[in-house]
């Protein structure tokens, strides 16, 4: 199984210009990079209100289309175009007079007063709306330009932002969702992400990146925040001789040339992380390839580069000393998704609950805050894997937050379908989109939930439902990945259907040396075929699997008649 995609990915053309500023100069070969030159795109927030008083139709287009995404806001998919039009009309065809907008909680931390904010900003500007994505972002939907203004006023009073949520910029910073507080985490990340948000977060120096750029920092040996697919990502690990530091991964992305990050070897104290988290970026801004946008992300220059020149560069042009030599992270223990009833190293409890696929409203945010105050907390975190954790619950206090929260759709005992399986945002909002995921992935947990009534599933499937290409919800590293695509019905009608990617694994899976899913010629499963599909897929694991073998492992053998 391949862990890497090197061989997908083209070299940069000798001799011509690719973008990269150290190498071929400023001058920009797109409009991205045009619109970029002309100022720093974070100087859009000067014009919001002016355009909020003015109306939508006084948005200039490269502030709408462009640097509106500097601040979090992308406008959402025009209400009844079918998805056969995805890859036909042009942005502005496709584009309502309504933004998405991404809330960027970084590490996905938040107190119940910044909550009962976000519930409050969705009731009454974004019709109820609120996600939580695999990213811990919040995403609200509906948004008219005539209320940013007072939004963005309402989060900043509580110390949110959306400020580089979108763009070509570093995006919110995963972390461990249980960071200072689990009983079994080498060290507390909280405050060594906290370190690089502080001194970075809207800097001017890296607010023109070719593309987007992803972090991840976790100091939990779950492995909880997908260190292989991201930009940057700092491990926690025990130095023999220097003690607990972070283990230094580069260049991971999925999208529709995936790429796993890989090791520089190299070990970073947490004096260091905030130096070497700007080294990194500054070699993308510098080095990175921006002649195309599909070539701009950093996996490709680390492609080309490999790690021991990457790290070198690193060294000598952007830290001037050379990091230590360090050990790899040990091997995945405990749930990454963290759900369930948890003890925590102070006596208290963490519980981790599951909605269905993210979604969530304005009501179950505010009701959440509650039952958690009730129950003694004042604090609660996101998790890339669109669940919710609240911390610091009462032990005696614990029935009575369960029996609150469960009315709200949120239980710390879901089904093992719920449990493990992600969808993007799809159709219903998503301008790049071709098929239902939200809707979709409900109906499927709940045919699979009643089929599979009674009997046990003893090792973790998980099921992520795409509607495009470019794996946000991370198609490539699930048991079962499901890619959004049309084909055609018996009548000659387009209908929703999904390529299937099988036997996906991260580290936190504990499923063994991580790699993408395979993919079963000619397979494409219509969404009503969907539940009878998977149903049927893990049964044929059950059935045939080896001892404790995962289903990652039995996928990568089986016969194609067995994944069909």
């Amino acid at each position: 199984m391949s862990t890497h995609t090197s061989e997908r990915v083209r070299s940069a053309s000798p001799g011509r210009s690719n973008g990269q500023w150290l190498v071929d100069g400023h001058a920009p070969l797109n409009h991205n990079e045009e619109f970029k030159g002309v100022e720093n795109p974070l100087n859009v927030r000067a014009r919001i209100d002016e355009y909020a008083r003015q109306g939508f139709d006084s948005i200039a287009e490269d502030d709408l289309y462009g640097r509106f995404r500097w601040l979090g806001i992308y406008t959402q998919r025009k209400q009844g175009i079918d998805g056969g039009r995805t890859g036909t009309l042009s942005a502005e065809e496709l584009s309502d007079r309504y933004f998405m907008m991404r809330i960027r909680v970084d590490g996905g931390r938040l107190t119940t007063e910044q909550t009962r904010v976000i519930a409050g900003i969705s009731n009454e500007f974004a019709r109820g709306t609120a996600d939580i994505s695999d990213r811990q972002n919040i995403q609200l939907h509906w948004i008219e330009i005539e209320s940013v203004p007072e939004i963005f006023r309402r989060l900043e009073s509580v110390g949110l932002s959306t400020t580089t949520a979108c763009g070509d910029t570093p995006r919110v910073f995963l972390g461990s969702p249980v960071a200072g507080v689990a009983a079994d985490e080498l060290i507390d990340s909280g405050p060594v992400l906290e370190s690089i948000t502080s001194r970075y977060l809207g800097s001017e120096e890296v607010a023109n990146l070719p593309r987007k750029f992803k972090t991840s920092v976790t100091g939990n040996p779950s492995l909880d925040a997908l260190h292989e697919i991201n930009d940057v990502s700092f491990v926690a690990v025990e130095h023999p001789e220097l003690g607990i530091g972070f283990d230094l991964w580069v260049g991971g992305a999925l999208s529709t040339t995936p790429r796993l990050s890989e090791r520089l070897g190299a070990f970073v104290t947490v004096e260091q992380v905030p130096d070497v988290w700007f080294g990194v970026v500054r070699i993308f801004r510098d080095y990175g390839y921006r002649r195309l946008r599909n070539k701009a992300r950093m996996k490709f220059l680390l492609a080309d580069w490999g790690p021991e020149k990457f790290r070198q560069v690193l060294q000598d042009e952007y830290l001037g000393y050379e990091l230590a030599d360090g050990p790899a992270p040990k091997p995945a223990t405990g749930s990454a998704d963290h759900v369930g009833v948890h003890e925590q190293k102070d006596g208290r409890l963490y519980v981790g609950l599951a909605p269905t696929v993210g979604r969530i409203s304005g009501d179950v945010l505010a009701g959440l805050a509650d039952a958690a105050e009730a129950a003694g907390s004042e604090r609660l975190s996101l998790t890339p894997h669109q669940k919710v954790v609240v911390l610091d619950v009462d032990p005696a206090r614990l029935d009575a937050f369960l029996a609150a929260v469960e009315p709200l759709g949120l239980t710390a005992t879901p089904s093992p379908f719920r449990r493990h399986t992600m969808a993007c945002t799809g159709i219903e909002y998503c301008k790049l989109a071709f098929v239902n995921t939200k809707d979709t992935a409900r109906t499927v947990i709940g045919e699979l939930e009643k089929r599979f009534d009674g009997e046990t599933i003893d090792t973790p499937i998980t099921l992520h439902v795409n509607g495009c290409p470019n794996s946000c919800a991370r198609i490539q590293t699930a048991d079962i990945g499901l890619k959004g695509q049309l084909m055609k019905s018996k009548d000659g009608a387009d209908e929703f259907a999904y390529q299937v990617h099988l036997g996906g694994r991260l580290a936190e899976n504990q499923n063994g040396e991580p790699g993408f899913g395979r993919t079963v010629r000619g397979l494409k499963v219509s969404a009503d075929d969907l539940p009878d599909y998977v149903e049927r897929v893990v049964r044929s694991f059950l059935a045939e699997r080896d001892g404790a073998e995962t289903f990652a492992e039995w996928a990568h053998r089986a016969e194609e008649d067995s994944l069909k």
